[in-house]
């Protein structure tokens, strides 16, 4: 699977939230885009520490479509919902897992 796979997953939940900002008209709020990338940091440096067994579990089929389908509900959900922080923080999450995957392929 690898980076690529990863960044495409990424991007196509990304493209699903601002589809979502777009459509509920939702204004983003800062805090929770900014708490999104820190919680996503945060998981990869923890993540880091056990590298090849989240890669193993990471790897299956079955939790990368569970873990999708979860963003999307999520997403629906959020939309309806908390539209402004739930959308802010997912997208805050992608670009900073997005940027993170730069960094660790192009310059790591």
């Amino acid at each position: 699977m690898g980076s690529r796979r990863d960044a495409a997953l990424a991007v196509i939940v990304l493209a699903v939230a601002v589809v979502a900002v777009v459509f509920v008209e939702a204004s983003l709020s800062i805090a929770a885009g900014v708490a999104g990338g820190v919680g996503t940091l945060v998981f990869e440096a923890v993540a880091t520490r056990e590298r090849a067994l989240v890669r193993r579990y990471w790897d299956r089929s079955l939790v990368q479509a569970a873990t999708i389908a979860f963003s999307l509900v999520g997403i629906a959900v959020g939309a309806l919902v908390a539209p402004s922080i739930v959308l802010s923080f997912v997208i805050g999450a992608l670009v900073a897992y997005l940027g993170f995957l730069f960094v660790v392929t192009f310059v790591g």
